[in-house]
């Protein structure tokens, strides 16, 4: 396996800083188990009260399903660790677990859906909206691109083969929108939206600012449609998130240009803006920027971080599924930070130059990791061609840096 080889390289070892109490996201109480007290309940409830006797040799976070330890592990250098013995398991409650509850997720220009499983663990649910070998035609706008749930497994794969593990869990499921969704779902206005479609397929279209109509309704086969399943972070109300509107957005306008696009010292004034004034943050926003390149993103307004870890912290890539839209062209304006800026963490670039290398090359790497996910093939082959591409002009605009 290319894979297993890239994990044990050295450039994939490096230490990460000792994690202290106030590194952690959550500090909990080693007493408290997981308990379902009952199936009609809406929540878990955490007890630290001896109702059951834990079995030998178990504490109270063996206690705990696959979701809540990975919110447990997060940390102020890490979404998860490298070697994440939960991964696997954390994948196959996604893909498999019952789904208990699905309502629409408010807000954002495209239909998107909570579901929760029976542990309490919950997942965002992007439904399938076309195929995979279709290409964003050449007169959209980035900004009126559908979202491709294919997009979302893939961005959390070729993340985490760029060591930035920075995206939550994804995996593909296949869901039964009748008793997945229509069945159980408890959201009034989703429900008035299902339909069977004059070919006898069961379709909805939910209520969002764009898309939302019978137009553009998600139809099953003839009630069976591909989606990606997103680990969802911590609620907000636990661990608070500041989002941040990124130096380099695009202006989300058919004819205006944003000021980085129009001056070329740019990013002159950026290095004497807080954040990016000290620290890594723009270190942190142009590894960003080089994923987003690599899967064609022109869709990155905004980041986020956790509030906890103030500015001393990784950004969370979230939201990647106007990804892998086009291959066979590229998006130069979307390095704009890298050329502008001419820095990258050597880490970065140590790695991207090993991505290059017969032995690690990139496009094999991430076929043998989306191999595994239930909605295999998830990429058609010309994305995974242009990954090779677009890391070789990553890399040549690194040297033009370099030579300069």
């Amino acid at each position: 396996s290319k894979l297993a080889a890239l994990f044990e390289h050295p450039l994939y070892n490096i230490p990460v800083p000792e994690v202290t109490e106030k590194d952690k996201l959550f500090v909990i109480n080693p007493m408290e188990k997981f308990s379902l007290h009952s199936s009609r309940s809406d929540e878990w409830v955490s007890s630290s009260k001896a109702e059951t006797l834990l079995p030998t040799g178990k504490t109270a976070y063996d206690t705990y399903p696959a979701w809540l330890k990975f919110h447990v592990g997060i940390n102020r250098y890490e979404l998860y660790p490298r070697r994440d013995p939960l991964m696997p398991s954390l994948l196959q409650d996604l893909a498999t677990q019952r789904i208990v509850s699905s309502v629409q997720k408010s807000g954002g220009t495209q239909l998107k859906l909570i579901m929760t499983f029976p542990n309490y663990g919950q997942a965002l649910f992007k439904p399938m909206k076309q195929t995979r070998d279709q290409e964003t035609p050449i007169d959209f706008f980035y900004f009126s691109d559908f979202e491709r749930h294919n997009a979302e497994i893939a961005a959390f794969h070729l993340d985490r083969i760029l060591d930035f593990r920075r995206i939550p869990p994804v995996s593909g499921r296949l869901v039964n929108i009748t008793k997945e969704i229509r069945d159980i779902t408890t959201d009034k206005k989703l429900a008035k939206t299902f339909f069977i479609s004059p070919a006898g397929n069961v379709c909805f279209y939910g209520e969002c600012s764009y898309y939302c109509s019978t137009e553009h309704a998600l139809c099953g086969k003839p009630d069976r449609l591909e989606g990606s399943m997103a680990t969802l972070l911590p609620d907000k109300t636990l661990a608070k998130r500041r989002s941040w509107r990124s130096p380099w957005r695009r202006s989300y306008h058919k004819s205006k240009k944003a000021e980085w696009e129009l001056n070329p010292n740019y990013c002159a004034q950026v290095r004497e803006t807080p954040p990016y004034n000290r620290g890594h943050r723009l270190l942190d926003l142009i590894d960003m920027t080089i994923l987003d390149f690599l899967m064609g993103n022109m869709d990155r307004h905004h980041y986020e971080t956790f509030e906890k870890f103030g500015n001393d912290t990784f950004l969370l890539h979230l939201d990647n599924g106007r990804g892998f839209g086009t291959h066979s062209r590229d998006e130069p304006s979307i390095l704009a930070p890298l050329w502008q800026c001419c820095s990258i963490k050597k880490s970065t670039y140590l790695r991207l130059q090993l991505l290059a290398t017969q032995p690690y090359r990139l496009s094999d790497l991430l076929r043998e990791a989306l191999a595994t996910d239930p909605l295999a093939p998830v990429l058609a082959e010309p994305h995974l061609r242009a990954l090779d591409r677009r890391l070789g002009k990553v890399l040549a605009a690194v040297g033009h840096c370099l030579a300069g």
